[in-house]
């Protein structure tokens, strides 16, 4: 029978970026259902810098009745054709910019949409805009968005649970907490990484007593204006981009312009294993509009007794 000394962990390579976006196995797409109500607000197409938002209609778009006031400097030049408009900004923007939207479809309906950023930086990839949400087409997109929201419950009702009685969320709430001292991981490896607005302090941490590993982040929000939040965390295999599965927590959801939080992420050595031997990893983290903040590439290196 073979015995490991506990794993080590090499950090190959740590990249901060701007531009990169989050891969989504779906589009992030929402539905719009529009009122007649001439007292009802305007609605609302939220976008991100150098990211596209599409809408779609039910019907053809007339390109030539179709304009966005004030893009100039904004955005790229729209896009508007078949049942499509395309919003390309080219920066980043706040709640407190704002565009009209004027959109003609083929039988003359003129649709306006107020075009602008949320607090929470998400944005919108894909708008299914319904002009009558009685028709055939928009009661059944409500049919499929009701049961999306329930499987989503259902599945967000069980994660918690798991989460409950996990290891390993215990551990990475230690970790963002700033227990370190509290786990069985020592630190490994630290690096300091600087980009756009943020600086990102890495320490890869390693445990002699349980099989697992830990990577925690902690971030410095340098953006004098914006909030910076986590969008998503992923690890895959480098190789075929596999998902691998792994506890995360945060020691705050959003942090302030000119303060700190932690990010900690913790998982089995297993995440590593498949047929072909050990895998390299790549652990990424999006910010909350969409955009890759970090990639570490973790490595296994197993020492036999």
């Amino acid at each position: 029978m073979r015995n490991f000394l506990p794993s080590r962990f090499a950090l190959l390579a740590v990249l901060v970026a701007s531009v990169a976006m989050a891969q989504d196995d779906q589009p992030r797409a929402r539905s719009l259902y529009l009122s007649s109500d001439p007292r009802d607000r305007v609605p609302r197409v939220y976008v991100g810098g150098r990211v596209a938002t599409v809408l779609r209609f039910e019907q053809a778009v007339d390109p030539a009745r179709t304009s966005l006031l004030g893009w100039k400097g904004w955005f790229e030049p729209l896009l508007a054709g078949g049942s499509s408009v395309v919003l390309v900004p080219l920066q980043r923007m706040t709640p407190e910019d704002q565009f009209l939207l004027q959109v003609t479809l083929a039988d003359g309906t003129e649709l306006p949409f107020t075009v602008t950023a949320r607090e929470s930086g998400r944005v919108d990839q894909q708008v299914n805009v319904f002009p009558d949400r009685e028709s055939l087409d928009a009661l059944r997109s409500r049919v499929s968005d009701a049961e999306r929201r329930e499987r989503q419950l259902r599945e967000e009702n069980e994660r918690y649970h798991k989460e409950e009685v996990s290891v390993n969320h215990a551990l990475a709430q230690l970790l963002a907490n700033g227990g370190l001292k509290l786990t069985p991981f020592d630190q490994e490896q630290k690096w300091v990484l600087k980009g756009e607005g943020v600086e990102v302090t890495v320490r890869v941490l390693t445990s002699k007593t349980v099989q697992k590993t830990a990577v925690l982040f902690a971030v410095v929000n340098q953006d004098p204006s914006e909030l910076w939040k986590l969008g998503e965390a992923r690890l895959s295999t480098l190789v075929g981009w596999e998902p691998r599965p792994f506890a995360l927590r945060e020691e705050k959801a959003e942090i302030a312009p000119g303060a700190s939080g932690r990010i900690a992420i913790v998982a089995d050595d297993s995440v590593f294993d498949s047929k072909q031997g050990p895998e390299k990893l790549a652990l990424e983290l999006f910010r909350s509009d969409g955009m890759q903040q970090v990639q570490v590439v973790l490595e296994q290196q197993i020492t036999r007794r």
